[in-house]
Formats: structure tokens, sequence, C-alpha cells
């Protein structure tokens, strides 16, 4: 019985496939306003779909979701504060174990590449770390808002504008500096500063691993044909990705290089 079970599905799903094939074929490319150079254009430089804030300001639609991502991990976080960690028991619960795993994944990796000095580093690179993954993984929720022209457009992720990734690896690189000051003075600063080109390479690798994400949907997405099935493969696999992959990479490198300049030399002889 269930051997014909698997037969009939199998049968179901090729005669499914098959007829979204056929349809797809003859309902052929559809008419766009936009080209696809200038579809693409907007989504790296948000010239056109810009949005009115609060009748004072015409700014980028990643603005909107940088505010909005940053008021929902606020809340959240207070929430957990306040209601969530005072009832935590010595056997945790699931949300308990999801909450200590991803804090101690930070904790060990600031430990890990920072012995000396990792307390504030493991609390930096969880929030820069959370930040990144629900900033890149807000795009998917497709929330709709009004730009300048009176037409919907979905907000995409916050660091998938150029000044988001810039603001995030020059923050970072601050962090670095600051911790190398406190820790070493003037040799600190002078090991930061001697990796001057540290928020650019930060900066654009955060900012182009996420907008080819972006760009490579905006092109599935532009042709009928191809907007069925596969832009909600392709835009799910490269958010996901990016969210994990680039929350990882900038909170490595940010504990890497902070573990270096904060490191006093006597403990570097001494080893």
């Amino acid at each position: 019985m269930s051997k014909r079970r698997k037969i009939t599905s199998a049968l179901l799903f090729a005669v499914v496939l098959v007829a979204l094939l056929i349809a797809i074929i003859l309902i052929g490319p559809a008419e766009r306003h936009e080209s696809i150079q200038g579809a693409m254009k907007d989504s790296v430089l948000h010239e056109t779909n810009k949005i009115d804030l609060f009748g004072l300001l015409q700014v980028n639609p990643a603005l909107i979701s940088a505010f909005t991502v940053t008021g929902v991990l606020f809340v959240f976080a207070l929430i957990v504060r306040i209601f969530v960690i005072p009832r935590f028991k010595f056997i945790p619960g699931k949300f308990q174990l999801l909450l200590e795993t991803v804090v101690g994944l930070f904790d060990d990796l600031a430990k890990g590449n920072s012995p000396h000095k990792n307390k504030l580093l493991g609390v930096y690179i969880f929030t820069a770390g959370v930040y990144i993954f629900v900033g890149t993984i807000f795009e998917l929720f497709g929330i709709q808002v009004m730009n300048i022209h009176g037409e919907p457009i979905a907000l995409p992720a916050p660091l998938a504008d150029i000044n988001g990734a810039i603001s995030m690896g020059c923050m970072s690189y601050l962090f670095i500096l600051v911790g190398g000051l406190v820790n070493n003075g003037i040799k600190g600063v002078g090991k930061t500063l001697k990796d001057f080109s540290l928020p650019i390479s930060m900066s654009f690798r955060l900012f182009g691993a996420l907008l080819s994400g972006a760009l490579v949907t905006e092109l599935v997405y532009y042709y009928l044909a191809l907007s069925f099935v596969l832009p909600v493969i392709v835009g799910v696999l490269f958010t996901l990705l990016h969210a994990l992959i680039q929350a990882y990479v900038l909170t490595m490198l940010t504990s890497l290089f902070y573990g270096e300049v904060t490191e006093k030399p006597h403990e570097h002889t001494a080893e």
C-alpha cells in the first residue's frame, strides 16, 4: 500500500511539474515598465524607491528596515530579560537551551580568539551577529510600504544598503581601536591603525555578499517565466546562507583583530 502511494505521489508531482512548465512556456516573459538594468541599479543605489520619513526626509527603504529590526530586537531582548531569564531552570527547556546555545557560541568564539580580554568582546560580537542574521532574514517577510510615488515596495535587508554595511564595518573597527587603546595604550592604537583598510574590507565584504543575493533574486523575479517556484527557492537559500555566513565572518574577523590588538607583549613572549 505504501508503495502504491509513493508511485501515485510521484506521478502527481510529475503531472504538476509538466503542467507548470507548459504554463511557463505559453505565458512567456512579462511586460515590465522598468528595465532589468534599472531594477538592479535601484537595488544598489535606491534612487527611485525612496520612502517619505514622517514628511521630513526622503530616505532609503533600508533605513526603515534598520529601524524596524533594531526596534524588534530591543523589545524582544527586554521581554526575555524581564519575563524569561528570571524563570530559567537548572534543567533547561527548549527556549532556554536555544538562548544558552547561541550565547555560548559567541562566548566561545570570543574566548578562543581573545583569551586575555573577552567579556566585552563577547557582548559585542553577539549583538553584531544577531543583528546581521535577523537583519538579513528580515527581507524574507516581504513587509510592504509605500514609496514616494505611491507604489508598494518590499523592505530590503538593512545591510543591503552600502551605508548600513559601511556603518557596521566602521563600528567594528572603532570597537577594535578602543579595545586596543584601553588595553595596550598607544601600541594598541598603532596595531589597529596598521590595518587601516579593515573597515573598508569588512564593509564591502558584507555589502557585496548580501547584495549579490538580492540581485540574483531580483533577476529571477524580473522574468515571469522564472517567477513561479524558483524565486522562493533562490530567495530563501541565498538569504539564509548569507545570514549565517556573514554573521560568522564579521564576528570572527572582529574577535581575531580584537584579540591581536589587546594582547600584551609579555603574554605573547611567555607562551
